[in-house]
């Protein structure tokens, strides 16, 4: 079986979109992948898949659900799917306070899901603007290769729950003044499965799962940043007794840089020069990701001004193209000066214009408001 791909990367958002970011990113895809409109092969597919993935991420309740537990947590919780086929998570409903599912809905055993698990992986600076591939290992729970996860001896079957006679409920009827209600709790012996294991396995002892170590290979892709995280469907802790696994999600910390600070796929860089270099012009070395480059630093430059490196900053995660290097240049006035220093400044004191401020670009009150936000 196929494996489903995340919701937010099928519509091509952040996790942390809003509500009108996924509504635009889904009208787009849906307009491009239409079956009338895209004749390449796959087009219903993917049609399908987009609308899957907007019915999730449009709904809030389901959203959190699918953010918690990933597609675990959505699957056959679609609501009403006809008198007939069941009810999701309104089964429950008519359970607590009407003793029983709704008119020709059947009863299913229940069914737990592993738990989700987090690894924490740290990254160095520039894997995380390149990408890398690394192996973890982490301890989890997997199915029993004895019994297979059934939770018995191999050869043995289960046997109806004497509790609840297979119910896998106990009811407690209680008198109110609204009249009979029926509460409806998980039989505690099954743990609402109906059924028990006569002989349990004697590698898990019953549970259907054993301890172990995994090791897995994580591609972290280019761009990623420092707390976002990857979801691996499935390779978190398997069910109970054969139930379905969890998913695994790797967060993501990033080492910093000696030089360079990153705001989303902009790099920068401050650049401290001289008077004089900042005066007559000078060639000097920057640092980027890929190694130091030669800037060109023109006659006249002023603190604060800006020289931009196009294509010299981080992938954009889920598109093409980088962003850029920003170096800003910063005008060191000396603290303390030599005596050949002093006498050369005071020379050119003597002979200077008077200062002016310059014309065009940020001014005081641009630089306090850029500093501050």
């Amino acid at each position: 079986m196929a494996v489903k791909r995340d919701y937010y990367d099928v519509l091509g958002v952040p996790r942390e979109a809003s509500d009108e970011q996924i509504k635009r990113a889904f009208r787009k895809l849906a307009q491009q992948h239409h079956p009338d409109v895209d004749t390449s092969d796959g087009a219903d597919l993917r049609f399908k898949e987009l609308n899957e993935a907007y019915r999730v991420l449009s709904d809030r309740q389901r959203r959190t659900a699918y953010d918690m537990f990933g597609h675990a947590g959505v699957e056959g919780g679609g609501g009403f799917e006809g008198f007939g086929g069941g009810f999701g998570p309104f089964g429950d409903i008519f359970d607590a306070f009407f003793g029983g599912s709704p008119a020709g809905s059947r009863r299913r055993s229940r069914v737990v899901a592993g738990s989700d698990l987090r690894y924490n992986l740290s990254i160095e600076f520039g894997e995380a603007v390149f990408g890398v591939t690394r192996d973890i290992v982490f301890p989890t729970l997997v199915r029993c290769p004895v019994c297979d996860g059934a939770g018995g001896e191999p050869g043995t079957e289960p046997e109806r729950c004497p509790e609840c006679n297979g119910s896998g409920e106990r009811r407690r009827v209680a008198q109110t003044i609204l009249g009979q209600m029926v509460n409806i709790v998980a039989c505690p012996r099954c743990n609402g499965e109906g059924q028990i294991q006569s002989a349990p396995c004697h590698e898990c002892d019953g549970d259907g799962r054993i301890r172990e170590e995994r090791r897995l290979q994580v591609n972290v892709p280019a761009g990623i940043d420092d707390g976002q995280r990857i979801a691996i469907e499935g390779q978190g802790e398997a069910g109970p007794r054969g139930g379905p696994a969890g998913d695994l999600y790797v967060v993501v910390g990033v080492g910093k840089h000696p030089s360079l600070t990153r705001r989303g796929t902009e790099l920068f860089h401050e650049l401290a020069v001289t008077f004089p270099q900042a005066a007559l012009g000078a060639t000097l070395a920057v640092p980027t990701v890929e190694g130091s480059e030669e800037i060109v630093v023109p006659p006249g430059t002023q603190s604060g001004n800006e020289i931009r490196l196009r294509g010299k900053g981080v992938p954009r995660l889920r598109g093409s193209g980088r962003g850029d290097l920003h170096v800003i240049v910063n005008v060191v006035v000396p603290a303390k000066l030599s005596r050949r220093e002093r006498e050369l400044l005071q020379e050119l004191h003597e002979v200077a214009a008077p200062a002016q401020l310059p014309k065009g670009g940020p001014g005081f009150m641009d630089r306090i408001r850029d500093l501050f936000s």
